[in-house]
């Protein structure tokens, strides 16, 4: 219970100050985790090591800091979804180049939202679903029950539909074919059905999850991730749609269309560093 009181806690604080002194505030305390908590740090540090190894220290160390202040301010924005509303939302979130998604859920088949753990995915979710879409989302379970149902509550109450791990494929499958969106993380996989490939230079498992559902389904498959426009404006840029011709073996089928998915989130990470939030040692041989 105790961790549930302390996003609570959070809530409470994010609430009562001014958006500008609420990240500040998050940054701070960022920067004492930052002090103590050896083990992200370390995990930190040998990820980006790992995509920059032609960096200094100084640079990786000046890279992970920011990362870890960036982590604050989407905490910051997370424990402020009770202000988001339909009315506020398009100023905090913004949808840029939306006819993407649009032209996808005009085929009458769904539409994947590809995305990663990168700047504030969860207000960029509440951000499409409080546009007026109708969003679902695959939801890790947080170990403290207390937290997952104040997480999922927070996801509810600006209109997304959370998928559970455990039946999110039955979920995601009849959301598609109800023509609606779905939103996946394609940087981590959760129930072990993944795929090995070389991600950023190194092997590792990624989700086959987009791919699977786009080519079982028709659902086109649109990147976007959270970027911040300005210290106070967030948005979610979405990409071109995948393009993709599927042959007919479903196995090299599902393995082509990831390789295409997994390019694109590797362009984003090598871009944007500091935004991807990834804690724990990624690859298989760490």
């Amino acid at each position: 219970m105790i961790f549930y009181f302390v996003y609570k806690l959070g809530v409470l604080i994010v609430l009562f100050f001014p958006l500008k002194l609420a990240y500040c505030i998050g940054v701070l305390l960022s920067d004492l985790h930052y002090i103590f908590a050896n083990k992200d740090r370390e995990n930190v540090a040998a990820n980006l090591r790992a995509i920059f190894p032609e960096k200094s220290c100084s640079e990786i160390k000046r890279i992970r800091l920011q990362m870890f202040r960036n982590f604050a301010k989407y905490l910051v924005d997370f424990l402020r979804f009770p202000l988001l509303n339909k009315k506020n939302a398009k100023k905090i979130v913004g949808l840029k180049n939306r006819h993407y998604l649009d032209e996808a859920l005009s085929k009458g088949k769904g539409a994947i939202i590809l995305t990663a753990h990168i700047g504030s995915w969860e207000l960029a979710g509440a951000g499409v679903a409080l546009s007026g879409y109708s969003i679902g989302a695959v939801a890790l379970p947080h170990r403290h029950k207390s937290v997952d149902n104040f997480f999922n509550s927070q996801r509810k109450k600006k209109g997304m539909i959370v998928l559970h791990v455990g039946n999110a494929a039955r979920e995601c499958l009849k959301l598609l074919r109800q023509n609606k969106i779905i939103a996946l993380l394609g940087d981590r996989i959760f129930n072990g059905n993944g795929i090995l490939v070389d991600f950023l230079g190194k092997p590792t498992y990624l989700p086959k999850g987009p791919a699977s559902f786009s080519l079982k389904t028709g659902a086109v498959i649109v990147p976007a991730f959270a970027e911040r426009e300005s210290w106070n404006i967030s948005k979610l840029v979405f990409q071109k749609p995948i393009e993709f011709t599927p042959s007919g073996d479903k196995e090299k089928d599902t393995t082509q269309l990831l390789l295409k998915c997994k390019s694109i989130i590797e362009d984003y990470i090598r871009k944007n560093p500091t935004r991807w939030f990834m804690f724990r040692k990624f690859w298989l041989e760490d």
